[in-house]
């Protein structure tokens, strides 16, 4: 099979499963993840790679067809011999009392799932069914909200220990597939639910725009990805090299302490990328950071008045003291 060729190329080209791994699979019973099974299940049968897979699967409460996807999936795992994992959760009910999202809650359950059968099961990785049109349909959701270099990744192929076997194979590939095996995954029917942001690009915008504009629209951003990429890791190790040169002392608990004199002399991007990067290295996140606090930390920089400081929210503080700029987590 052509696409089972695909993704075995695609997985061992960027060492996504190797000998001895133990693989957690998250499954739905879509297309996709059905897929994913099927091609890993049979890869790992003839022996190309020696390794072990698993399958969890969450079951939402949220839809009428929930428990026979539930079922199909079951099923379908008895027939490729591989041990099953199930949760039945109220992600509708756990959205109202944590005042979250459906789709941000149902998100989590799963992953918190992952986690717990990952532990469970001595899983190394754990694969998501992600293709290259969800690549695209990222994409274009990070360009339409404004988005930086990051942003235009979209998908990326492996992020810690979760993998994207499917990353290279668009939806008709997989939907052929399928059919070629006489398989029948579930159909989600939200996935027709133009009311998400989500569906409306997947089912109007880039329609759209392969129809008028780009008939390769979905292979175009994904070269688009591969671009950014290459751009951002460049840059990545530029940001490093001169944090490294700059820092006088760091405290990944509690402060990152920068000479400001070597600081304002960097390109106004690298200076960005370093107060980032800075406060990365003491919150394992940038989140709660904006393009306006970091603008208001460059300012204070570049006047470079001591015994100035800025919060730009209840965790950091970021002030001049002594020729010197200290990033220091609230305790």
């Amino acid at each position: 099979m052509m696409l089972e060729q695909k993704v075995y190329d695609f997985i061992t080209k960027y060492q996504l499963i190797e000998n001895g791994d133990r693989v957690l699979l998250g499954v739905s019973g879509g297309p996709d993840s059905i897929a994913m099974l099927n091609i890993l299940s049979k890869i790992r049968q003839d022996g190309l790679l020696k390794f072990e897979i698993f399958v969890a699967h969450v079951n939402h409460g949220l839809r009428e067809n929930a428990k026979i996807d539930e079922v199909f999936v079951e099923n379908f795992c008895q027939t490729v011999n591989v041990p099953y994992f199930v949760k039945h959760a109220h992600v509708a009910e756990i959205a109202k009392r944590e005042k979250r999202g459906l789709e941000e809650t149902g998100r989590k359950v799963r992953y918190d799932f992952f986690d717990e059968i990952q532990q469970k099961v001595g899983a190394n990785k754990i694969a998501i069914a992600h293709n290259q049109n969800d690549q695209a349909e990222t994409i274009m959701m990070n360009i339409l909200r404004g988005t930086g270099t990051k942003g235009l990744i979209g998908i990326e192929k492996k992020t810690g220990k979760y993998i994207r076997p499917l990353l290279e194979a668009q939806r008709f590939e997989i939907e052929a597939y399928l059919k070629e095996e006489r398989i029948e995954a579930r159909q989600d029917e939200s996935n027709s639910d133009n009311t998400f942001t989500r569906n409306k690009i997947r089912n109007i915008v880039l329609p759209y725009l392969e129809k008028e504009f780009n008939p390769s629209i979905i292979g175009t951003l994904e070269r688009l990805s591969e671009l950014a990429k290459e751009q951002e890791e460049y840059l990545e190790k530029q940001t490093i090299r001169v944090y490294g040169k700059i820092c006088i002392s760091e405290n990944e608990r509690n402060e990152v302490i920068l000479n400001i004199k070597e600081f304002n002399k960097q390109e106004k991007l690298l200076q960005k990328r370093i107060i980032l990067y800075s406060i990365s290295k003491l919150f394992g996140t940038t989140k709660g950071i904006e393009k306006v606090h970091i603008d208001d930390i460059i300012k204070l920089c570049n006047n470079n008045i001591g015994n100035k400081y800025l919060t730009p929210n209840k965790r950091v503080k970021i002030g001049l003291q002594d020729k010197k700029l200290k990033i220091t987590k609230i305790t």
